[in-house]
């Protein structure tokens, strides 16, 4: 007895129905599925808004370099490069870390005005935006020697919060002067 060949089975329809369904939930996934610089953007603005929340923006408060970088020794893996912008307007207030992709990571907190920007550090978790507005907020990054830099703005004119955080991106924080 053999089976006519132009005849499909219920199984074979069925086998056929269910790749043609994981096939197209796989495409649609990786379609719209966020990148992961875009989670890492999402995580460092929540990272900052909470900041803005809390009773207080950061971990350690301290206007000198030399007290806030050494601060991040044996808490994180790497302590992060400290800048003087305070010349520039923007006065180093403190530093924190924050988890981003369940890794901790130093941010340093300076001030414009009456505005913050967190400058968070991250390495390993791909290349951050030149400049984008994420949620009313002014992200600008960039990356120097292996490491991103993400600056994040709450200022609430378009105008300022580029400037502020192109001021970061200008002086991009390589050299160690602390």
């Amino acid at each position: 007895m053999r089976r006519r060949a132009g005849r499909p089975t219920w199984s074979a329809l069925a086998a056929s129905v269910g790749l043609a369904v994981i096939l197209s939930t796989a495409a649609t996934w990786s379609v719209l599925a966020p990148g992961r610089a875009g989670l890492v953007e999402d995580e460092v603005v929540g990272s900052h808004i909470r900041a803005l929340m809390g009773a207080q923006p950061f971990d350690i408060a301290s206007s000198d370099r030399h007290t806030v970088k050494p601060w991040f020794n044996g808490r994180i893996v790497q302590s992060p490069r400290v800048v003087d912008l305070a010349a520039e307007g923007y006065p180093l207030i403190g530093g924190r870390i924050d988890v981003i992709a369940r890794t901790p990571v130093p941010s340093l907190v300076y001030r414009y005005q009456k505005h913050l920007i967190s400058v968070t550090a991250t390495q390993g978790l791909g290349a951050p935006p030149r400049a984008r507005v994420a949620d009313g907020y002014h992200v600008i990054g960039w990356t120097d020697g292996g490491i991103s830099y993400w600056a994040v703005s709450d200022c609430g004119r378009a105008r300022a919060g580029e400037n502020s955080c192109n001021c970061f991106a200008m002086r991009r924080p390589t050299g160690d002067r602390a």
